[in-house]
């Protein structure tokens, strides 16, 4: 472990966190002239448009979540241009007044959008093989960069998607706390590209052992004279895309090296901001986060948990990721049944044979502490679910020593939920939520606490991986709301101590990291709804 490292990220950290007496360092107005562009594009290179999907893929999304087998899509263009779709895509179109902006599937702080994603590809059905850089607004892929032949080999039985962020798009609103925005992200966009995955009857697996130098030059990420000063990527993570898991071969270093060997790069990002404001701390922690080979380490073991509960739901999962929003505002009356609320934190367990899970296979280091309002039959009160029972001895020692641990009526045993303390906590989820409301009028919401210390002293890129295990739990919490008809809300605005306070924590072993609320929304009949590709006229259809 690199003592620097460690120190640069617990600076990082402590310095990002906003406290009862002051923000975390932000940019204070908005210059709203200088909002980046949300959509990255490279001039100069070669366009693959891709077609549109129009016909329902008839899965709903209960055997989806279920871990219900299909046949799987063929591995041709239009099945790429759904996983892509699905996961990166446009969902919608808003209008307001004179303003109008884009909705897409996978979530985003503060709509920003931050995730880009590349596609390695061997060369079918009209697209050529190379790198590959997806457009969500045009629905196509950009090539900027031809492979050899050998990619025809390695990639013959799928597709390689790698995630970057480009840190500019949070910062612009968010300042030194972006770092954490665009790893939440991620994590969205991970579990995002999981689920749309499973609706082919294909599945997403991070390739483990390919570094971050590797992936920047793969996505030409290394080329910083390819982009704009403060506007170049920063890599986060390669996912193979098939029909099974991902061949023994591919994940490797080594081969990771040889498909990134001979690239030459072409095309030229646009400049998505006029000026820019330069957040040194965040060069800082990417820096001391890069992820290099890691050792091995363990994987979720199977079978650890009961067959997931199944729920009422009909509709189709494309159907129902296209309609997935955050919720605004809620309505403070919604009472959630107990039945669909266990269903629902069933749904956050790291079952490795299901999606999110199968693409992550890592053992979990987030739980929940869950602020309980309006459940129906459940005290209101404070909350934990333990994704990992065997963390329980360690928390009980670090957490207050008046809590209840009482184990919920009716709970199925495997959940690991238990009762820390019955009370109203609706100022409290209130206040800790930076004094938003959508904390306290929800059904319930909760913090993200995960084991800090320990996965940074396993490797200071833990800490990029924790903020995206936090994230994809958030994607699953934001679907299964929509499956239940209510909706969610990742809430990043969170004060980090205050909630270690209220749980008698202290010092870094234990940190909240994201915090997330559903309930009942409140819609604004203001804002008007469009289509989302009704640009591309006379695109092809699927």
């Amino acid at each position: 472990m690199n003592n620097n490292a460690l120190s640069t990220i617990i600076a990082y950290h402590e310095a990002s966190k906003h406290r009862l007496d002051g923000y975390a360092p932000g940019p204070g107005d908005l210059d709203w002239a200088n909002q980046p562009d949300p959509f990255r594009r490279y001039a100069g290179t070669q366009r693959c448009e891709l077609p549109l999907r129009v016909t329902p893929l008839q899965m709903p999304f209960s055997e989806i979540r279920s871990g219900r087998k299909q046949t799987p899509a063929a591995l041709n263009l239009a099945g790429l241009a759904t996983l892509l779709e699905l996961s990166f895509g446009l969902s919608a179109w808003k209008e307001y007044g004179g303003s109008r902006w884009a909705l897409r599937c996978n979530p985003s702080s503060g709509n920003l959008h931050p995730t880009e994603c590349y596609v390695l590809a061997a060369a079918r059905d009209g697209l050529a093989s190379g790198v590959h850089h997806y457009v969500s607004y045009d629905h196509s892929l950009e090539r900027r960069a031809e492979a050899d032949p050998a990619w025809d080999g390695e990639l013959a039985g799928g597709f390689v998607l790698i995630l970057t962020s480009i840190h500019w798009r949070e910062a612009w609103k968010y300042g030194l706390r972006a770092y954490r925005y665009c790893q939440h992200d991620c994590g969205h966009a991970m579990a995002a590209v999981s689920y749309a995955a499973a609706t082919l009857g294909w599945r997403a697996q991070i390739l483990e052992n390919w570094p971050d130098a590797v992936l920047a030059a793969l996505t030409g990420a290394a080329h910083k004279n390819d982009f704009a000063e403060h506007e170049s990527e920063a890599v986060e993570v390669a996912l193979w895309i098939g029909c099974g898991n991902a061949p023994e071969s591919l994940d490797l270093a080594q081969t990771a090296t040889v498909l990134a060997s001979g690239l030459n790069f072409v095309g030229q990002a646009n400049r998505l901001s006029a000026k820019h404001v330069h957040w040194a701390g965040i060069d800082a922690v990417h820096l001391a986060a890069e992820r290099p080979v890691p050792p091995s380490s363990p994987l979720i073991s199977p079978a650890q948990w009961p067959p997931l509960a199944p729920i009422d739901c009909s509709q189709d999962a494309d159907v129902l990721i296209r309609q997935r929003r955050s919720a605004v505002g809620f309505d403070g009356i919604t009472a959630m049944p107990t039945e669909r609320w266990f269903t629902m934190l069933d749904a956050l367990l790291p079952r490795p044979e299901l999606p999110p899970w199968d693409a992550w296979q890592r053992p979990p280091r987030v739980h929940l502490i869950l602020f309980v309002h309006r459940i129906a039959g459940i005290t209101p009160g404070i909350y934990l679910l333990l994704r990992d029972h065997s963390v329980a001895p360690a928390l009980r020692q670090a957490i207050r020593e008046d809590a209840e641990w009482a184990e919920v009526a009716g709970a199925p045993r495997h959940l690991g939920l238990f009762r820390l303390f019955a009370a109203d906590a609706r100022d409290a989820a209130r206040l800790i939520s930076c004094r938003q409301d959508i904390a306290a009028d929800s059904c319930f919401s909760l913090g993200m606490l995960a084991e800090f210390e320990a996965a940074l002293n396993a490797g200071a890129w833990h800490y990029r991986e924790l903020f995206h295990e936090a994230g994809m739990l958030g994607q699953v919490l934001y679907l299964e709301a929509e499956a239940a008809g209510l909706r969610g809300t990742g809430i990043g605005c969170y004060f980090d101590d205050a909630l270690h306070a209220l749980l008698g924590l202290s010092g870094h072993g234990w940190q909240s990291l994201y915090h997330f609320t559903v309930g009942g929304p409140l819609d604004d009949p203001r804002l008007r709804t469009l289509p989302p590709y009704a640009h591309l006229s006379g695109r092809q259809v699927c």
